[in-house]
């Protein structure tokens, strides 16, 4: 589609707002974005499919869930009274074991409306059953980038074939390579890693420091931390990162920054989990790579970006009696750009001519964006999904005003909710 909205904000990459803007696509690219009097040679004589009048609203990047496992949406508010370890063998496991294609289909479109109506336009997902993710992401019109989820249950065997395979499947899917956890991850296996990442000169993400207990059985078989070990073994040589991060010592983060690695926050997570908390201050003082995700539906329960956003902020301040200790523009710009990168979808980090069309328009006429004191810390501070009006993933319009234009939500309800009972 060409569109063209008018009469609005854009927020640029510095994270400012361009006053009495436009925006402009021609099928899935921006083709300018800025100021309304310098949109004339980009309006002249075309034509667009829609002119959309935005009334002040704000058109923003989307935001980017760096760390998700979009199906497990079958285990939202299944197993709330657990720690990790009992959640994921008591709870989890037993219930992904009947797990199947089908199931991992619709249990991502659901994933897919909420991260739509939350202002989310891609997402870092690890899972498995990974074909038919792939089906409903093109379906819907999703953008959708794969982690490796190999473990010593099984997927190293298809790991480089998925590699290959979903890096051509369609432009709005990829793949990246990754496993489990380390202990989850015989050395064996993750040798294996180390050699295919060296193969392809290729990234590779994990979850990692997730738990104390984590840290502290890693330490017990190697005599270091993950990231220590991951290092060691070459794991990293070509990027990447890991997920969670909230155990890490002074060492690991200096693995990190010295590797130009991400470190993806998952704070609601870990939180409900009671895993921990990330000295997210630590990480952005010491001038770390940073993304942020939700993680999965039965650990937060919510795909909620917003909610992410706020608490890696202020959780900063309690940690360090700081009420200033992290500037919520740093946080946004991780929940866009960071993650975009942390993808490898550096073609979507802003809202600059030439990159994707993947942005949201929020409601500057909501409550929750009033006073405009300062509208990016409201953003983080107040931000909710419901003041997402309209998410358009590659030049497409996937969601406007509560209303879906690829997914029948009223059919994804009814599979959904037969297929929780086959679970159980």
């Amino acid at each position: 589609m060409n569109l063209r909205f008018t009469n609005c904000r854009i927020l640029a990459s510095d994270m400012t707002v361009i006053e009495n803007a436009e925006l402009i696509t021609n099928a899935d690219k921006i083709v300018f974005s800025g100021k309304a009097a310098e949109a004339e040679p980009f309006i002249s004589g075309k034509t667009f499919d829609r002119v959309i009048d935005c009334d002040n609203d704000l058109l923003m990047p989307g935001l980017k869930n760096a760390h998700t496992h979009s199906a497990m949406t079958f285990s939202r508010s299944l197993a709330d009274e657990y720690s990790l370890d009992d959640w994921l063998h008591k709870a989890i496991f037993p219930r992904e074991a009947k797990l199947t294609p089908d199931h991992v289909y619709w249990f991502s479109k659901l994933a897919y409306a909420e991260y739509l109506a939350g202002g989310i336009t891609s997402c870092f997902d690890m899972y498995f059953h990974r074909e038919a993710s792939a089906k409903a992401a093109v379906e819907t019109g999703f953008r959708h980038v794969f982690c490796g989820a190999a473990n010593d249950f099984g997927g190293f065997e298809t790991l480089e074939a998925n590699y290959n395979d979903l890096n051509s499947y369609d432009p709005l899917v990829s793949f990246v390579l990754g496993f489990h956890a380390e202990y989850t991850t015989c050395e064996d296996n993750l040798k294996f890693m180390s050699e295919l990442a060296h193969k392809y000169e290729a990234p590779v993400f994990t979850h990692i420091s997730e738990t104390s207990a984590e840290v502290e059985g890693c330490k017990e078989r190697y005599g270091v931390t993950p990231a220590v070990l991951f290092d060691r073994l070459g794991i990293f040589d070509f990027g990447g990162g890991g997920f969670h991060c909230v155990w890490f010592t002074d060492e690991d983060r200096k693995i990190f920054k010295d590797k130009g690695l991400y470190s993806v926050f998952n704070a609601c997570s870990n939180l409900k989990l009671a895993s921990g908390i990330t000295p997210v201050h630590k990480f952005i003082s010491e001038g770390m790579k940073i993304a942020i995700g939700t993680d999965g539906a039965g650990s937060n329960n919510a795909l909620d970006m917003f909610r992410e956003m706020y608490l890696d902020t202020v959780l900063s301040n309690v940690e360090t009696n700081n009420a200033a200790a992290v500037d919520p523009a740093v946080i946004l710009k991780a929940g866009i750009s960071g993650g975009a990168a942390c993808m490898g979808l550096d073609d979507c980090v802003s809202l600059d001519a030439g990159m994707k069309a993947d942005f949201i328009r929020i409601d500057m006429h909501h409550p929750a964006s009033l006073p405009e004191n300062n509208i990016v810390k409201n953003l983080v501070y107040s931000g909710n999904p419901g003041l997402v009006k309209m998410t358009v993933v590659d030049g497409k319009i996937l969601y406007e005003n509560g209303d879906f234009t690829t997914i029948d939500i009223e059919e994804v309800r009814r599979m959904t909710a037969s297929m929780v009972t086959e679970l159980a």
